[in-house]
């Protein structure tokens, strides 16, 4: 199954975003191939202000386990997370369904 992740940073949270970065990075890492799709959502200034991703799990229970040890929700960064069930059909304009 594939889900659409929109989480967002809470107020003046680019700080701390920026020093959990690291350890955000090494997981999605370890996600690999999970990944379709993934990057920071920016604010009007160019800042990050939340994040955007497209990612594959087995089903809602396994994407709910990582996002419960995602260092940005465990650290407090992400303020709200919103999951939608997705259906991709295009990456990098080829079709893969």
């Amino acid at each position: 199954m594939q889900f659409m992740i929109k989480a967002y940073d809470g107020k003046d949270m680019l700080e701390k975003r920026m020093a959990v970065r690291p350890r955000h990075l090494e997981g999605m890492k370890k996600l690999g191939r999970q990944i379709i799709c993934a990057g920071g959502l920016l604010d009007d200034e160019g800042q990050m202000k939340g994040s955007a991703l497209i990612l594959e799990f087995p089903d809602r229970a396994a994407l709910d386990e990582y996002l419960a040890n995602e260092p940005y929700v465990v650290e407090g960064v992400w303020e709200k997370v919103e999951v939608e069930n997705m259906n991709v059909v295009l990456v990098n304009g080829e079709r893969i369904k």
